[in-house]
């Protein structure tokens, strides 16, 4: 009997347990939340140098990167949730028609019961915690499956969240693509997985055969629109973001990471030279030996990055860089200038350090050129023309949109984050997060106000008339009550 085989009983007791605990409404108090996410908090105090450790053993990241990209993510995350979460939990009064008065409405969050989360392996920490804090928040049990292509990062989420929080509602299951398949067998109340979007197919056709409701967080081909720029400093600026955002965040391996730069051919010199300039500046004349820039995960994304650079007319391209060491899975920061457009590097995501630059006669032809491609998570534009921006949000489509800098809406809690088409749909952050583990009932609450007895017919023209004005102009609505003459009760 094979590994998965052996673990259908261990899932499904999981799952009973897990639903039990939901029923029995231990997830539903406030103070119960509350006391799961401090928990968190206190997790990742007490085990920060571990996390560290676990970090560079799977993908070489910097206590620096580790600390802004997952540590202080998941810290921020849980101060923002535990300012807010009374508020979030409580119900929200709305406005009804006169009409009904003196009816009462409200839309009351609701936890929707046993929810499955999938972690990515390029920020295994951040992306596996920061979506557990949304479910916990709103009150349901968790399964989180961390990636086992990160095994240091998933074995220590394993070992350590049963040690600090409720085993009755919070689990973690690792294994490979055989449990991922196992996992998806099961009945949910709710799936959110952060992937690739091959793997979303397959994780939105699971959820499909029990009706699941699924949040899939994608990626997609990244652009950025560089304007000109009169004053030096701001493309200078414009230029240290842009290195900063494509190989900072775990050396281009992000799905918000900048995959390519589309600028005019008149400044396409200047801005390999700063580039250049920038990356040396950053990460030293060696990154690899710089031990500031994260490497490439395993041997098969090496391997798929390699063959991006094996057609002759892409690595004719390269301009910077473009050296690999299979031994250490590290590929060097390169810049390509103008590869083909219907080669494999400018059709797939490229999910790592190598970034494109592809160059127009006016930088105005940026919009057809991303009109042209799947829609994107992020859209990065640097520009100081304000009629170029509302052209670049009117009439193109992303999850979001980003002037004169990049990565920066992953730390926004007050902003939603998510994609569009084939980048993902469904929403997260701060109280997204919560809204997208809960569900909002509508609850309405009626008064045994006096009523007429209603008498058929006649219905006139008069009295139809009435109605009509009734339901169109609001204002109306009290004087019918005023009248007695409320809904159907005309005579």
């Amino acid at each position: 009997m094979n590994t998965t085989m052996e673990a259908i009983p261990e899932v499904e007791e999981t799952l009973s347990e897990l639903r039990q605990t939901f029923k029995r409404g231990r997830t539903r108090s406030v103070a119960w939340r509350k006391n799961q996410v401090c928990a968190l908090l206190q997790l990742i105090h007490d085990q920060e140098d571990e996390i560290f450790k676990v970090l560079y053993e799977d993908l070489g990241k910097h206590p620096v990167e580790a600390y802004r990209d997952e540590i202080g993510i998941v810290k921020k995350t849980i101060n923002y949730t535990l300012s807010n979460l009374e508020k979030w939990v409580a119900p929200q009064k709305s406005r009804l028609p006169l009409l009904l008065f003196p009816t009462r409405g409200e839309v009351l969050p609701e936890p929707l019961g046993v929810v499955l989360i999938f972690a990515s392996w390029n920020f295994p920490i951040s992306l596996g915690l920061d979506p557990v804090i949304g479910a916990i928040s709103a009150g349901n049990t968790v399964v989180l499956k961390p990636s086992e292509q990160a095994p240091a990062c998933s074995s220590f989420l394993a070992n350590t969240i049963p040690q600090y929080m409720d085993s009755k509602a919070v689990r973690v299951i690792e294994g490979g693509a055989g449990i991922s398949e196992l996992l998806l067998q099961q009945k949910w109340d709710k799936i959110f997985f952060t992937g690739s979007p091959q793997v979303g197919r397959i994780v939105m056709s699971a959820a499909a055969k029990n009706l699941t409701p699924v949040t899939l967080e994608l990626g997609g081909k990244c652009p950025t629109i560089l304007d000109s720029f009169s004053n030096p400093s701001d493309l200078k600026v414009a230029i240290k973001r842009i290195v900063g955002g494509k190989w900072g965040p775990c050396n281009g391996q992000a799905c918000i990471g900048v995959d390519y730069i589309l600028i005019e051919e008149k400044l396409a010199s200047t801005l390999i030279e700063l580039l250049k300039k920038t990356i040396k500046r950053f990460y030293s004349d060696s990154p690899k030996d710089s031990k500031c820039i994260a490497r490439v995960i395993n041997r098969h994304h090496f391997e798929r990055l390699r063959n991006l650079l094996k057609d002759p007319l892409v690595a004719a391209s390269i301009v910077h860089g473009g050296s690999l060491d299979e031994e250490t899975l590290f590929i060097e920061p390169t810049i390509l200038l103008d590869p083909p457009l219907d080669a494999a590097i400018m059709t797939e995501e490229i999910f790592g350090p190598l970034l494109p630059i592809i160059t127009l006669k006016n930088i105005q032809e940026s919009i057809e050129f991303i009109n042209s491609r799947p829609k994107p998570l992020a859209i990065y534009a640097f520009t100081k023309d304000e009629e170029f921006r509302q052209r670049i949000l009117s009439e193109t489509s992303s999850g979001s949109v980003i002037f004169n800098d990049v990565l920066i809406q992953f730390l926004c809690d007050a902003l939603p984050f998510g994609g569009v088409g084939q980048s993902g749909f469904g929403r997260y952050h701060g109280k997204y997060s919560f809204d997208t583990f809960s569900h909002e009932k509508a609850v309405v609450r009626g008064n045994f106000f006096v009523e007429l007895e209603p008498r058929y017919p006649p219905w006139n023209d008069f009295k139809m008339k009435f109605i009509r004005l009734a339901y169109n102009v609001d204002y109306l609505g009290l004087l019918l009550l005023f009248l007695g003459l409320k809904r159907q009760n005309l005579h």
